[in-house]
């Protein structure tokens, strides 16, 4: 299960590392045709639509990797049992909301395709496409919380701590 959990995560940061690419050649075929005089419509559209979709699918690797900002002042001030029960109540609030907003996500993907929403920009994009990729990375992001409130409960939870903020100064 835990290399299943694994290759899910970083099948979506995959995805989320090809949409940077699809954005990278959108900017610059938005950029090229300006030079040359010619228009391509949508290429903004799809940029936007390539942006949102790479943020989405990297949350639940960006989560295991321990990238995600966290509020650490109380946490490392308690120790034993009572840090132990605010990492607990601490997932189980990010479960629920994560929850909550993979159901939303979700619904609104599908009621898009239902009410056969479009773009209102040029390129007349039917919305639930782009809205796809919300829903896929919030689904995973919830299974990734889940995952993370699992292990805590079952004490193989291993902080991954970032070490970004000795490289700031």
């Amino acid at each position: 299960m835990r290399k299943l959990l694994d290759a899910l995560y970083d099948g979506a940061a995959a995805l989320a590392a090809l949409c940077m690419v699809g954005l990278l050649g959108m900017v610059l075929l938005s950029i090229v045709s300006r030079q040359l005089h010619f228009h391509l419509p949508g290429t903004d559209a799809y940029a936007g639509y390539l942006m949102a979709a790479a943020g989405f699918l990297a949350l639940a690797h960006t989560l295991k990797r321990g990238e995600h900002i966290r509020v650490t002042l109380l946490i490392t001030a308690l120790k034993g049992r009572s840090r132990r029960a605010l990492e607990l109540w601490a997932l189980a609030v990010a479960v629920l909301l994560s929850l909550l907003s993979a159901g939303y996500a979700c619904r609104l993907s599908w009621q898009s395709y239902s009410f056969h929403d479009i773009s209102t920009a040029s390129d007349a994009t039917p919305l639930w496409m782009p809205q796809l990729a919300m829903a896929a990375g919030t689904v995973i992001l919830a299974i990734a919380f889940i995952d993370e409130f699992v292990l805590e409960l079952r004490g193989q939870r291993v902080q991954t701590v970032s070490d970004e903020a000795l490289h700031n100064e």
